[in-house]
């Protein structure tokens, strides 16, 4: 049985979203066209407004309002300034703002190193990174990246181009099973995971 265009691209558009294969695509697809209580089109209308007003730090990478660059916590003279936590997307941002673990500045990645993926350093923001440290005078990078060979590898180069620049290098200490992510934790585990960060510095 043959389905309408329209439904195979709405489909393949669900399919890149992080997480979501082909066939929970289809699946997701199929009941949102079904659905008679206006789910769809209120999606659609969702996504047409935040199109128009939610846009991307040119600091951070992390969301933003439109007109809002560099976002509220790039520019807000309560944050330390001294503190840059290094996470790989702006998901991560989310999650720490929402534990309220951390009040210095984020730099986000928009990704991490993996070769078999194609991702090497001139991949993600790596560049722009080092240019933050240095022109912004940062005292401590925080690493808050996943746990598994990815994040680890990730962390592991940062720490390397660091090496011997007058800035401490840290890795927040996960509470959860290896290969977790900050999307994976609480409140509580993210708190702790700031406080007990252990000294990275090469």
């Amino acid at each position: 049985m043959s389905t309408p265009e329209s439904l195979d691209r709405l489909a393949r558009c669900l399919a890149r979203l992080p997480g979501i294969g082909r066939r929970s695509a289809e699946r997701m697809a199929i009941h949102l066209v079904g659905d008679r209580s206006g789910l769809l089109r209120e999606m659609s209308e969702a996504l047409k407004e935040a199109a128009e007003t939610v846009g991307v730090c040119s600091l951070c990478g992390g969301v933003t309002g439109a007109g809002e660059d560099p976002c509220r916590v790039c520019s807000s003279p309560g944050r330390d300034g001294s503190l840059l936590c290094v996470v790989e997307d702006a998901t991560d941002i989310v999650v720490v703002e929402k534990s309220g673990a951390y009040k210095g500045r984020y730099h986000a990645l928009g990704g991490r190193l993996s070769p078999m993926q194609g991702y090497g350093p001139d991949d993600i923001r790596l560049k722009e990174l080092f240019a933050r440290i240095e022109k912004e005078g940062i005292k401590e990078v925080i690493l808050a990246l996943s746990t598994d060979v990815e994040g680890d590898a990730t962390a592991n180069y940062i720490a390397e181009m660091l090496r011997g620049r007058p800035v401490k290098v840290t890795r927040i200490a996960f509470g959860l099973p290896a290969g977790s992510g900050l999307i994976y934790s609480d409140p509580v585990t993210l708190t702790k995971a700031f406080r007990g960060r252990t000294d990275e510095t090469r």
